[in-house]
């Protein structure tokens, strides 16, 4: 899928934008990479062109230019646009994208959305942090320099001069996603639609945030191990990323928004406010609250409503189950008794109908391996307490749930991680579903949205001119015209409304299918724990499969 982006620069220095585009930079500080003699070492492969310019002298033909007239000259003026196009790694296996190709591509687009002005197209087949992506620069200078025959996307008259600056605006960035998607279909490339939001929204300097904490984090780790201390954390979470994490957790249990701030609150700290319509989330280590909108549209008010609604409508029909229940006869209740399996293990939780209880069970602390137990007999003592109150816990559990051997936990404990994973998949499988239909939604709104606009088009006299004056909405429709026929597959398109009654069906499938797997992902892990403690009190080792569990969810 090529992505992309864009940077605006104030920098007066043209020649930056060469360096980097030629010579070998580090991915962390953006420095460049000197030999042993100083000096700056050539990338091992790259193709540089240039637009109204000579690309080794692109520098000083910018400069002149903004001197002939009279631009660029203060501070606060943008002197540079930098574009990137990055195509997906699959397509140089799969689609046999050469850096050539992916030069004359990037050639071709210059050429068509930014004419007149001096550019530096610089293809690059190394990738971005080892991904191996090709992909492509385009820096061009703010100031166009030749006049240019006015094109479909320019808003303004003179937008097609010489001597005027490059106007980026939201419909100008719509029509430039759209071009490239249409030259990666027509090069049968992979693509993805730019135009539609994300649902989880990572930003370029999230993206490197990321990458310079961890970066620390490995380092810090490094040393605590050096010094015999176990790291308690390898993985290094943004502040964004903690909010969509800890979000995502308190809407897969709240069943309506009052609980849903609850859990925020309490479990979390994280304070949770609407006003206007737009959620907003304040980390507590923050003073200012990131809104929903800039961590993804799974983050906002109609998706978190229509997610606890659903929680709603399940609690509500527990609810009638558990009524249901109360009223028959104690002496029935008494009488019932749990089916078993061939290992003689209750199987009462082989198809779950509601949400798991845990019981609080923990592991025992190693104490010939726990440093602060060593150097503090008080804190010794406090966990050799700890450790007494957690195996009567475990061998509570293992009274109620009448386990007689090691041997049938450990085959009970295989069965639920069976079932665990076929649970987890059915559910991605559902969830895979619902983007689509979500997807297909969006397009049939914007398609429904923007319909009178082209049927005025077929009515209008001048159809350049009206085209020229709503492009943007044009674009917009007939992106979603291409991509509902695509899904019907030359079959009917389907209506909003069947699509929206689909959705509510795939919604309460899907948490069904949440509620059954969280089920069996907490009784795996209880299970385990009991394993590992009674193994631990035989003086055993016993690998726990539940430590690996968000490895194999990520996955």
């Amino acid at each position: 899928m090529a992505i992309l982006k864009h940077i605006a620069s104030k920098n007066a220095d043209y020649g930056e934008a060469q360096r980097y585009l030629i010579f070998q930079h580090d991915e962390y500080t953006g420095k460049p990479i000197l030999d042993e003699n100083g000096n700056m070492q050539l990338r091992e492969e790259y193709y540089l062109d240039g637009v109204e310019c000579n690309p080794f002298t692109f520098d000083m033909e910018c400069r002149e230019l903004n001197a002939r007239f009279r631009k660029n000259r203060t501070y606060d003026e943008i002197k540079s646009h930098h574009y990137i196009i990055s195509f997906d790694p699959k397509d140089r296996d799969e689609c046999g994208l050469t850096g050539e190709q992916a030069r004359q591509l990037g050639l071709e687009y210059c050429r068509k959305n930014f004419p007149g002005h001096q550019a530096l197209i610089c293809t690059h087949t190394d990738g971005h942090n080892g991904s191996g992506n090709i992909h492509v620069h385009i820096v061009i200078n703010s100031l166009r320099k030749n006049d240019v025959a006015r094109q479909s996307f320019m808003e303004r008259d003179c937008d097609s001069r010489a001597g005027r600056k490059h106007h980026l605006t939201n419909d100008y960035l719509v029509y430039l996603k759209q071009s490239l998607m249409d030259l990666c279909n027509r090069e049968n490339l992979h693509q993805v639609d730019l135009l539609t939001k994300a649902e989880r929204k990572v930003t370029e300097k999230e993206y490197h945030a990321k990458r310079t904490g961890q970066k620390k984090l490995e380092e810090r780790n490094r040393q605590m191990i050096s010094e015999g201390i176990t790291p308690r954390t390898t993985v290094f979470q943004t502040q964004k990323e903690y909010l969509r994490t800890s979000i995502e957790e308190a809407a897969a249990y709240a069943h309506d928004l009052k609980e849903f701030e609850q859990i925020l609150l309490e479990k979390f700290n994280i304070k949770f406010k609407i006003s206007r319509g737009r959620c907003s989330y304040l980390h507590p280590d923050r003073d200012k609250p990131i809104t929903g909108r800039s961590l993804g549209t799974h983050y906002e008010e109609d998706y978190l409503m229509g997610l606890i609604g659903n929680h709603s409508n399940l609690g509500n029909a527990e609810k009638d189950q558990t009524v249901q229940k109360e009223i028959l006869p104690k002496e029935k209740i008494h009488n019932r008794k749990p089916s078993a399996n061939q290992h003689g293990t209750p199987v009462s939780a082989e198809a779950p109908t509601a949400p798991f209880e845990k019981s609080g069970l923990r592991l025992v602390t190693d104490l010939q391996r726990c440093i602060k137990a060593q150097q503090s007999k008080a804190y010794a003592n406090k966990v050799k307490l700890s450790n007494l109150q957690n195996m009567a816990k475990t061998l509570s559990y293992v009274q109620e749930h009448g386990y007689e051997t090691l041997e049938s936990m450990e085959v009970r404990l295989a069965e639920l991680k069976g079932q665990t994973s076929s649970s987890l998949k059915e559910l991605k499988d559902t969830e895979a579903r619902l983007r689509q239909v979500n997807e297909q939604i969006h397009y049939t709104g914007q398609y429904l949205a923007n319909k009178s606009v082209c049927t005025q088009l077929r009515r209008s006299k001048n159809k350049m001119q009206f085209r020229q004056e709503h492009s943007a909405k044009i674009a917009l429709y007939e992106t979603a015209l291409k991509f509902l026929k695509g899904k019907a597959d030359g079959g009917k398109i389907p209506t909003l409304q069947t699509l929206k009654a689909e959705k509510e069906k795939l919604l309460e499938e899907k948490k069904e299918r949440q509620e059954k797997y969280y089920s069996f992902r907490e009784q795996k892990k209880e299970l385990d724990t009991v394993c590992t403690n009674i193994h631990a009190a035989l003086g055993q080792t016993h690998t726990c499969p539940a430590r690996t569990q968000a490895q194999e969810e990520r996955g």
